[in-house]
């Protein structure tokens, strides 16, 4: 009797044990060690930005994109400016009033900002105004927003009475690096298809392949 009243409660207490433990990996998966961390987001793709960049002349590093509401990509516009820098230029399907994006080497300062024009207008009178990381630049019937980066300098321009000031500090605030889905409808493809031969309806199945030139009777 005394040997069986020792296993009784043994064998009673090993369901609760067990219900015990459950109930507490139920709660928490761990509650003894710190929560786990979201495992961190993949960086972008940048080889189709930096094959695309190559073909078109310009610096990976130098190509951004913006936007702002009413304003679609001129497609036409996008190209080189200078020896490797980007430009491209936005157009109001309303108005047709246009925002110029332009990313090139260099920097932008107190001292300089007065002696760089605003839209590539020489001798015209630059105002500078420091707005947060940026400078608010005016001249030549033109404004632009400056925000210097390491080693370049992003900016973006509009004519005064065209865009209003708020627009073009949302749409300077809003340029960022494309990631490859922005690179492919930015920039042109690496490998543009090959052009199509045109068949000639005049060149002959023999001979050397030169047209037929042969004058019929009577001239």
């Amino acid at each position: 009797m005394i040997r069986h009243a020792r296993v009784l409660p043994v064998l009673l207490l090993a369901p609760l044990l067990l219900t015990a433990c459950g109930s507490e990996k139920a709660g928490d998966p761990n509650p003894s060690g710190p929560a786990s961390a979201a495992a961190p987001a993949a960086a972008p793709d940048t080889g189709e930005l930096v094959s695309r960049a190559a073909a078109t002349g310009v610096a990976p590093e130098l190509v951004y994109v913006t936007e702002a509401p009413g304003f679609t990509l001129a497609q036409q516009s996008v190209g080189v400016l200078g020896d490797d820098g980007f430009s491209a230029t936005w157009v109001s399907a309303g108005t047709g009033a246009q925002l110029r994006l332009a990313v090139d080497r260099g920097t932008i300062t107190a001292g300089t900002c007065p002696e760089q024009p605003v839209g590539d207008m020489p001798g015209e009178h630059t105002t500078c105004e420091r707005d947060g990381d940026a400078w608010y630049r005016t001249g030549a019937g033109r404004h632009e927003y400056a925000l210097p980066e390491e080693g370049h300098v992003v900016r973006v321009s509009a004519e005064t009475d065209a865009v209003s000031r708020g627009v073009l500090h949302a749409a300077a605030l809003a340029a960022h690096r494309p990631d490859t889905a922005e690179a492919e409808g930015l920039l042109p493809s690496a490998d543009p298809a090959s052009p199509t031969p045109v068949e000639r309806g005049d060149l002959p199945p023999f001979g050397d392949g030169a047209p037929d030139n042969h004058v019929g009777v009577g001239g």
